[in-house]
């Protein structure tokens, strides 16, 4: 996330139970005007193993570790990762573009990868920034969302998913900059391909390891499926407005497209009442490592990535079945 200017069976528990979205849900996740289809039964998400997830951390950890400690734009760290994204997406059947862009003075790279099959007038659209500040690894801002989405995307191969609609998923590039990358692919969609975006759902820190479940309110049909998957492990959420503006939803919400996501909080602090809902440390921060050398593999939480994780899957499955 930029800088301000101012348990996995329980998770299949709850896919499995709450996979009858409403009418309203579907239908505006569908064309964008709630209530004009009958129900339908949405395809049960995958588990999401969290091992799978910690894999890619520990990959991201030892690329910028070999490459200055970090994983910034322009950096050899940021190319190595979104190489290492790309060689895992190729071999699992994706279709990948590498799109490249100008920013202080270094290029700079988005990664697309669309899922063949679905209908490519209505497209399910979930991504994550891949770069970290110059001063640290990121490993959860934002190597957590960038796994995250990479092993939904592995699962939708491997379970050999064939959606109602297009699956497209991306990794940004300069999202620490000011959300360059994300900003660049918008502005350079034509605005007939903007308008096939259903939804766009952003996953930027999402293993604090004194976590909140933050929510976005910005599109109600995003928002009552995640808020579904969350009821469903007994999990209150707020409303997310520490990231507001500051992620790489902003673009694509600036140009009409519904967007939603998930957050586990940053620099912000826990209060009593949120550290008696979620547990953890009131009067200390989300994440005390937010842009820091410390934001390295012992800054997650284990059990807010595999939620989340899961929670990934639940959206993209239900969005799109």
């Amino acid at each position: 996330m930029r800088l301000s200017l101012s348990g996995r069976s329980a998770a299949a528990a709850v896919i499995a139970a709450t996979a009858l979205l409403t009418t309203s849900a579907i239908s505006t996740a569908a064309t964008g005007s709630p209530g004009t289809a009958a129900p339908q039964r949405a395809a049960a998400a995958p588990d999401i193993p969290v091992a799978n997830v910690k894999a890619h951390l520990s990959q991201f950890q030892s690329i910028a570790s070999a490459n200055g400690g970090n994983r910034a734009h322009g950096t050899a760290g940021y190319k190595a990762s979104l190489d290492y994204v790309k060689g895992k997406l190729d071999a699992a059947g994706f279709t990948t573009t590498v799109q490249q862009f100008t920013s202080s003075g270094r290029t700079g790279y988005n990664l697309i990868a669309d899922w063949p099959g679905g209908d490519a007038n209505q497209v399910i659209f979930a991504g994550a920034h891949l770069d970290s500040v110059s001063r640290g690894a990121g490993i959860n801002d934002n190597a957590s969302g960038s796994a995250a989405v990479l092993e939904t995307a592995l699962a939708v191969s491997r379970e050999k998913y064939k959606p109602t609609k297009h699956l497209r998923f991306a990794w940004w590039g300069a999202e620490e900059l000011g959300l360059v990358g994300s900003t660049y692919h918008v502005r350079n969609l034509p605005a007939a391909e903007r308008s096939k975006i259903k939804g766009y759902l952003n996953f930027d820190m999402i293993g604090s390891p004194n976590p909140g479940y933050f929510v976005y309110d910005d599109d109600p049909t995003i928002e009552r499926t995640f808020k579904a998957y969350y009821s469903g492990l007994n999990i209150g959420t707020e409303p997310e407005r520490e990231g507001d503006g500051r992620s790489d939803h902003a673009p694509f919400k600036n140009a009409g497209v519904p967007v939603g996501g998930v957050f586990t909080g940053a620099s912000n602090t826990k209060s009593a009442a949120q550290a008696q809902k979620w547990g953890g440390t009131a009067g200390q921060a989300f994440d005390r490592c937010y842009h820091a050398s410390c934001d390295s593999s012992s800054n997650i939480n284990n059990t807010a990535l595999d939620r989340n994780s899961d929670a990934v899957a639940y959206a993209v499955w239900g969005l799109s079945s």
